[in-house]
């Protein structure tokens, strides 16, 4: 081997120990690990940056994009309900998640039915109060097993099949991987299901103010209107959706007379509500109910940005004392009043008439350019930028469509995965899906940087012939092995490849070697083709071989090793179960 081969495999080995290590994050790391490679040659100066335009980073970022949209839509709360978490554990949660996945990615691309599903993971961790990490890398895995089951699943599956048919002359068919997909994903699924607890609980490693600052007491106040589909309906019908964060303190009737919130009464039009419980929950109940939060609407024509802030009452606030009706809030100021959060207190007045103290946390709602003058007069402190649903304006349906579209492009129209998630994310944006505001705060940057490091670092093995080297190497010994021990280390190779060369890349190298000593060994291709589809598919043991892998990374806060944690038994499982399948099903 050259020096520039020795090279290259020191570098990789060097940046998986320091991953392994964990000392530093891992998008330090990588970046480190390619100005190494650089300074001593085997990356050009000119391909140094090549990954930031790579297909895998806009595919990863884009999905961050959709997944945000999706879940804001509040779609996915709808879906979790149907479900109903609360009455079930973390284990048969885990199924219902890994399952639906699975499922999905056999019909849409598997880095699709994983961003559709992230969003009701975390809302069944909030309320099962466990951390999103016991759910998604579990999801991951079994987004790449679901995959497997159909030519259109995952990319592997399409390249073996172009490959077998310059072969042959016959590519495989949309269902020809089913038998054995079929089979790995039930095993897959049944060991996920059973073995989750090997995987460590992991959270952020940036703790988000976002949690540290969760207010439980929010108070706010909504009218049942003609459009209402809470008029005529029970205060227990309200309340469900919330799932016990959230409920009616009080019921306001036409002239100030005040009901009992009983579980049993009835709202009728022109009711006036005073609800306490977390944001998300009121949100839920004022989308559910279609109330109104408020009599006073903004002009679309003179005020383009609204939004809803957080803001804290210092000490020496003007508003000390008074209440927005003093002030009259709306009228000086074009602002709204949404909510008001004091620490044990419960209101039962309108919001207009509740007297403000020093430390309230007020919701605010109007022009987002001025609210930050505004808040400086009035000496009060704005919060961490959240994003705050309850008074925002969403369209579940857009961005449902708009990911039907994108699955479908990708799935019937040919149109290539990064084309259609990157158009998919532009279209969630500017159809208001996702404001504008919030679209960067859902790109990881550290997860998007570690792969456009790696990409140069693992393409040297290609660039300096190592990979003919590790090709030649396996022919050979392929050769002295049995039919069955030739057609595992084929899956083995494609296996431990995949994280250097991604699964596309992996399928190119591989799949002619695999044919070529399948036809030395006087063996039909097709077995081998579908080992090598399988391996390049499976990558279990890190979060770069797959972009599924790289999507839960960060949201989980998984470290490097965390992958081989649970990806190490599965892997072999997929070993044991694979080569008897495909011996059965692709006689060689």
């Amino acid at each position: 081997m050259r020096t520039d081969q020795w090279l290259s495999l020191l570098v990789i080995a060097l940046m998986m120990a320091a991953f392994l290590w964990g000392r530093y994050r891992y998008d330090i790391v990588a970046a480190g690990s390619l100005l190494v490679a650089v300074a001593i040659g085997i990356v050009p100066v000119t391909e140094a940056f090549s990954g930031f335009s790579d297909d895998i980073v806009i595919i990863v970022a884009s999905a961050l994009v959709v997944s945000a949209a999706i879940s804001r839509s509040g779609i996915m709360e709808i879906a979790l309900r149907r479900f109903s978490p609360e009455r079930r554990g973390p284990r048969v949660q885990l199924l219902i998640l890994v399952a639906v996945v699975a499922v999905l990615s056999a019909f849409i691309k598997n880095i699709g039915a994983l961003a559709i599903m992230i969003p009701v993971a975390f809302q069944m961790a909030r309320k099962s109060r466990v951390s999103p990490s016991l759910f998604l890398m579990p999801m991951a895995f079994a987004s790449l097993l679901g995959g497997l089951m159909t030519q259109i699943g995952t990319s592997p599956n399409i390249i073996v099949s172009r490959v077998r048919e310059e072969i042959t002359g016959t590519p495989f068919t949309m269902f020809d991987y089913t038998p054995v997909g079929a089979a790995l994903t039930l095993a897959g699924i049944a060991f996920l299901a059973v073995f989750y607890k090997l995987l460590p609980e992991r959270v952020k490693e940036q703790a988000s103010l976002d949690e540290a600052l969760r207010i439980k007491n929010y108070t706010t106040e909504a009218r049942v209107t003609a459009q209402s589909s809470a008029t005529g309906q029970s205060i227990s019908w309200l309340q469900k959706p919330a799932q016990g964060d959230a409920m009616v303190t009080a019921i306001i009737s036409n002239g100030d007379r005040k009901r009992s919130p009983l579980p049993d009464t009835v709202l009728k039009e022109s009711d006036l509500l005073i609800i306490e419980g977390e944001q998300a929950a009121l949100d839920r109940i004022v989308k559910e109910g279609k109330l109104q939060l408020s009599d006073r609407k903004h002009e679309k024509d003179t005020i383009k940005d609204v939004g809803s802030v957080e803001a804290v009452v210092g000490e020496h606030s003007q508003l000390i004392g008074l209440s927005a009706k003093d002030v009259s809030l709306f009228e000086n100021t074009g602002l709204n009043l949404l909510a008001v959060s004091r620490r044990d207190k419960r209101f039962t007045e309108r919001l207009g008439e509740i007297k403000i103290r020093n430390g309230d946390v007020l919701v605010l709602q109007g022009d987002l350019r001025r609210l930050p003058d505004l808040l400086r007069e009035w000496g009060c402190l704005p919060l961490v930028e959240r994003d705050l649903k309850l008074g925002s304006v969403r369209n579940s349906i857009v961005p449902l469509l708009i990911l039907i579209v994108t699955m479908g492009a990708t799935a019937f129209g040919g149109v290539p995965v990064a084309h259609a998630f990157f158009a998919a994310a532009f279209l969630m944006v500017v159809s208001g899906s996702l404001p504008l505001k919030d679209v960067y705060e859902h790109l990881d940057a550290p997860i998007l940087i570690m792969l456009a490091a790696l990409i140069p670092i693992s393409d040297s093995l290609r660039t300096t012939g190592t990979t003919d080297i590790i090709a030649s190497l396996l022919s050979k010994l392929a050769a002295m092995l049995p039919p069955s021990g030739a057609l595992a280390l084929i899956l083995v190779a494609a296996m431990a490849v995949t994280p250097f060369l991604n699964n596309a890349a992996t399928v190119l190298v591989m799949a002619p070697i695999a044919a070529t000593f399948a036809e030395n060994l006087g063996f039909r291709p097709d077995a081998f083709l579908m080992a090598v589809a399988i391996g390049a598919g499976c990558d279990f043991l890190t979060p770069i071989g797959h972009q599924c892998n790289t999507l839960v990374m960060g949201p989980g806060g998984y470290r490097f090793g965390d992958y081989a944690r649970l990806g190490l038994p599965l892997s072999a499982i997929v070993l044991v179960v694979s080569i008897p399948m495909l011996l059965l099903v692709w006689p060689i």
